[in-house]
């Protein structure tokens, strides 16, 4: 059997694992079998984000879904958290969004969302996964009177919209604030500007105008440099950029200064500490989370939990402990309290809400934690084997290691969506930082590239 799930839903990279219009077709056939139920009229929702590889995989899980009985609701580009939301909203029996999040347009994938709006567990993966590989679907389509119907819904921007505003304390208003807004030329490229602009925000749109081909080209959360330039340029208080989906959120600060997304789970907690809110007196992280944030959470007496990298482990164990609060450092931030998913416009509006509780600027908060100098090099590979196998890796990166003490860490983990190897080091200066990172990064190219 193949693997079709990665750890941020199905895998669709053009170099590994090509999304096709006959995966989307069998995907949307096996999603509908798996939430069909005697007695009832099933309904999956669909959307997607702004690459132009969206429309022919759009239709394909149309005509699967609709040959296994069940109806699709096409709700257009939205981001994936507005479709966890719509899924949940609308009693939908799931939510699918098409989109590879912050990767290059070539690329694109799935996710899938239940009926509560929280992404499927391991075992619902397999079971699609099965159903997939098993090549015995025809065998379980209805009869032609049962087919399923596709249908557009035109609302479903302005629902996002309210469940978005109403996550924002009513006692504030961001009348006369200058925000701006890096959209990556992805699914907020409406919804964000709109939201804030409800708000009463003053607000100035970049990377907002998608043409399919445009999504995370040098914008978005992962190439924030121009919102930071325009944010001083304007003389904005704050400034976010999203990712092509949505669902990360990377923050500019009023005099440049970019903040990560452990910087904003730290500064967010503080203010949750401080108001209440913080259920159990716990935030939960993952294995890349800076040792400044660690660090800053042990000062202010909160408690941390470290899990694997993806939101979805993240996720479990935030349910499994109560927490309101949870992240990792790429910008993918869940609070619990507002939604069932990382949502970037949550996270944008629980950002400004702490400026507005504290009364201070954005650079004032984010002194809460001191960002470790680190640095992440990606090295594209031809092949996945575990670590620990590569005697050559595994030696210098305990060589490493040891020279380091405690005063930093490493970590080389694969991409759970590429064909690359992320190799990071944290250590107590930006030289011994790059020039260890540099060592570990050159032998797994030499065994790896």
């Amino acid at each position: 059997m193949g693997e079709l799930f990665g750890t941020d839903g199905i895998r669709g990279v053009a170099n590994e694992y090509p999304m096709t219009a006959e995966m989307a077709l069998n995907i949307g056939r096996a999603t509908a079998h798996l939430f069909k139920r005697k007695g009832h009229i099933p309904r999956i929702i669909i959307g997607k984000d702004t690459r132009i590889s969206g429309y022919m995989l759009e239709n394909a899980l149309i005509s699967g879904i609709c040959s296994m009985g069940v109806d699709a609701i096409l709700v257009g580009p939205m981001p994936t958290p507005g479709i966890a939301f719509l899924t949940s909203s609308m009693r939908a029996d799931a939510g699918i969004v098409i989109s590879a999040s912050h990767n290059p347009f070539q690329d694109n994938g799935i996710k899938i969302f239940s009926n509560e709006g929280y992404k499927l567990p391991d075992e619902k993966e397999l079971e699609i996964e099965r159903l997939i590989f098993s090549n015995n679907m025809q065998s379980l389509h209805p009869s032609p009177n049962q087919l399923g119907k596709a249908y557009r819904i035109d609302d479903a921007r302005g629902r996002y919209i309210v469940f978005l505003k109403n996550a924002f304390p009513k006692e504030y208003t961001l009348e006369g604030v200058k925000v701006v807004l890096d959209c990556s030329n992805g699914a907020t490229y409406r919804i964000a500007p709109e939201t804030f602009f409800e708000l009463g925000a003053d607000v100035t749109a970049i990377f907002a105008d998608p043409n399919g081909e445009n999504i995370n080209d040098k914008c978005g959360s992962q190439h924030p440099e121009m919102l930071a330039e325009e944010v001083v340029k304007q003389k904005a208080q704050v400034g976010f950029a999203f990712d092509g989906d949505g669902d990360r959120l990377i923050a500019v600060d009023e005099k440049g200064g970019i903040l990560t997304g452990d910087q904003i789970v730290a500064l967010c907690a503080k203010v949750m500490k401080d108001d209440g809110t913080l259920d159990n007196n716990v935030v939960v992280s993952t294995v890349m989370s800076n040792i400044g944030l660690s660090t800053a959470l042990k000062y202010l007496g909160i408690n941390q939990l470290v899990t694997k990298v993806g939101d979805r482990y993240v996720l479990e164990e935030m349910r499994a402990r109560g927490a309101s609060i949870g992240g990792e450092e790429s910008g993918h931030v869940i609070f619990l309290r507002h939604h069932t998913t990382g949502d970037g416009m949550i996270t944008a509006l629980q950002v400004m809400a702490a400026m507005m509780k504290e009364r201070k600027p954005l650079s004032e908060l984010a002194k809460v934690m001191k960002v470790f100098p680190q640095k992440l090099i990606n090295i594209d590979v031809k092949s996945k084997p575990e670590i620990s196998t590569v005697p050559d890796i595994v030696n210098v990166i305990d060589s490493v290691e040891r020279q380091l003490g405690d005063k930093g860490r490493v970590l080389v983990r694969y991409s759970g969506t590429q064909n690359m190897c992320r190799v990071m080091v944290e250590g107590p200066s930006d030289d011994e930082t790059e020039q260890y990172c540099k060592r570990i990064a050159d032998v797994v190219m030499a065994q790896l590239a």
